[in-house]
């Protein structure tokens, strides 16, 4: 019998889409022209496909074409723009303002900022990972010119209030630039760069059915940037580089059929979340969900068990043919500082998970190849896995032992 093998990891990544592969292959084999050299029919083939995956990506997030910067994926994008922000002003300085449960670009992006002598702060979130309003409200100051918040958490689900956000922002201080690294949410959830207000926003092609190694950063018209790499002159004089065709032409149409087909994928994968969350629900004890119960992403499941080490949770999913992902980086034996001390997710520890059980934290993210009867099987299969991993935890020994004892 052949082994199973469900992907619940797509918040790591996703598959390619047939099409978006189908949209690559000619710049792969015979289209191999450079967009720059467009005197000639190769050159104006590969311009062609690169102007109409900038439409296409445009269209996504209901912006301009020319306010799209394609890129080598969310990483460089976020770095563009709070660096290219930033570097500018260097000698006059200023506050730059994040959110506590940003993506590690954008958290070693601030602290790159730090070392060059900006002052850095973080908007704490609540327990389901949402944004204190009104703590943000309160930490921006005259000299904040650069405020940072995620679409959207893969490691809990949440999803931010953008459009209030920048509203708040913008009313204290309209000359502040507004952040969003949508990397989780565009291609996934509507994304409206006009609705919300944003400045530049990051989006990344592998995590909706598209290519890895390229992204986009919008950036809205009149907004500057100062350009990371220097070079040619391709994307506007924005990011030197010869563009990297066929990657571009997979993300636009990557864009395209997201938006195509967004409505029912929000239906279905909405269903399977409902089905999964309510089915661990009745199915374990000790269990624990995170981040928001309705404001999160669609097909979106997250949790910790108490006494269930994530690691072997993961390795014992793995031999039914599961593939999930941990949430928690305590799960990866990593030190930090001192020997024995666990490197804590730091999205955790913002919504008050406590350390010393926060090995258990999984997500589940589902996409649209998921089916009824994949969820189905996890259910299945956790009590089990769960028991396994229970008996040979001493934790949830002495838990047993005070429970018998009456202490």
């Amino acid at each position: 019998m052949e082994k199973m093998s469900l992907f619940f990891d797509h918040s790591s990544t996703t598959p390619l889409d047939p099409q978006v592969l189908e949209a690559m292959m000619p710049y792969l084999k015979g289209e191999y022209g450079n967009p720059s050299s467009h005197i000639h029919s190769l050159g104006r083939s590969a311009l062609k496909a690169v102007d109409g995956a900038r439409e296409e990506t445009a269209k996504l997030i209901n912006a301009q074409p020319d306010e799209i910067i394609f890129t080598s994926g969310a990483t460089e994008a976020n770095n563009m723009a709070m660096k290219g922000l930033a570097l500018p002003r260097r000698e006059k300085g200023g506050h730059v303002l994040i959110s506590q449960v940003e993506h590690f670009s954008v958290l070693n992006g601030a602290k790159r900022l730090r070392s060059y002598g900006f002052d850095v702060s973080q908007i704490p979130v609540d327990n389901y990972g949402v944004i204190k309003l009104d703590e943000m409200e309160r930490l921006i100051r005259p000299d904040t010119f650069l405020v940072a918040v995620m679409g959207a958490n893969t490691e809990i689900g949440t999803i931010q209030p953008i459009k209030e956000a920048v509203s708040l922002a913008k009313g204290i201080n309209p000359g502040v630039h507004f952040h969003c690294d949508a990397t989780s949410s565009a291609g996934w959830i509507p994304t409206d760069v006009k609705d919300t207000g944003v400045d530049s926003l990051t989006l990344s092609a592998h995590n909706f059915y598209g290519p890895k190694g390229v992204g986009a950063l919008y950036l809205r018209q009149r907004a500057s940037l100062e350009p990371l790499l220097d070079g040619g002159f391709q994307e506007g004089g924005r990011r030197a580089g010869t563009e990297n065709v066929p990657g571009i032409a997979g993300l636009g149409r990557a864009a395209a059929l997201a938006r195509t087909h967004m409505p029912d994928r929000l239906s279905r994968l909405g269903m399977l979340q409902e089905r999964l969350w309510g089915g661990l629900k009745e199915k374990l004890q000790f269990l624990h969900f995170t981040g928001h119960p309705r404001e999160r992403l669609p097909g979106h499941v997250s949790f910790w068990i108490e006494y269930a080490e994530g690691e072997s949770l993961l390795l014992m999913l793995q031999v039914k043919g599961i593939m999930a992902a941990s949430g928690s980086a305590c799960s990866s034996n990593m030190l930090a500082g001192d020997e024995d001390e666990l490197i804590h997710s730091h999205v955790l520890a913002a919504i008050g998970v406590p350390q010393d059980i926060c090995s258990g934290s999984i997500t589940f993210f589902m996409g649209k190849d998921n089916t009824r009867e994949e969820v189905d099987y996890v259910v299945q299969e956790m009590p089990g896995i769960i028991e396994k991993l229970w008996a040979m935890s001493p934790a949830y020994s002495d838990m047993l032992k005070e429970i018998g004892t009456g202490t």
